[in-house]
């Protein structure tokens, strides 16, 4: 598990879609979870172009098995993980980790591999057949956070997120989203 994420010390516990009436997810997280479009463009609309995107993580490593389940890649084969923070104005919005397997990078014309600080959502949402192929929800608590992590975004309780596999090109990648009490005001 060494590396395998600068944002969880523990693998958050995901739950099928189907089972989201059984979840009680409040409205301003199922706002968040259902949302069909990009999370960095509703951020955009609501707070302006002060959004910013901080890497914390852009390297190759081994996804969780069950992230390698779910992109239909073998365990073994290593990927390309970006975790970073949304926020604005110093105030954390949402943490997120996407797991972008080589041909992926390759069916996108290696778009996907030097992101620096632009968000992911306006790479792929720019792509005509962006495809959204599954979608889990998560509500992790805040013990499965790294203490930095903790202490940066000022997690205080358990926090919602959802995890989505979108194909380009036929080609998956997996993009996982928590949002942070900040963002579940409005």
């Amino acid at each position: 598990m060494r590396n395998k994420s600068s944002l969880y010390s523990k693998e958050p516990t995901w739950f099928c879609n189907r089972l989201r009436s059984r979840l009680n997810i409040p409205d301003n997280a199922a706002s968040w979870i259902f949302e069909a479009g990009s999370i960095t463009q509703r951020l955009r609309n609501y707070y302006g172009p002060g959004v910013r995107v901080q890497v914390l993580k852009n390297d190759w490593h081994r996804p969780f098995i069950s992230e390698s389940h779910l992109l239909k890649s073998p365990h073994a084969k290593y990927s390309l993980i970006r975790e970073v923070l949304l926020s604005v104005d110093n105030t954390p919005l949402v943490l997120a980790r996407t797991i972008i397997p080589e041909r992926t990078i390759k069916s996108a014309q290696h778009n996907l591999s030097h992101l620096g600080s632009r968000p992911l959502g306006e790479v792929i949402f720019s792509y005509p057949k962006l495809e959204r192929l599954a979608l889990e929800i998560s509500h992790t608590s805040k013990q499965a956070w790294k203490a930095e992590i903790q202490k940066a975004t000022h997690i205080q309780q358990d926090l919602w997120g959802r995890r989505t596999v979108y194909a380009i090109h036929h080609h998956p990648l997996l993009v996982s989203e928590f949002f942070l009490p900040e963002i579940l005001n409005h």
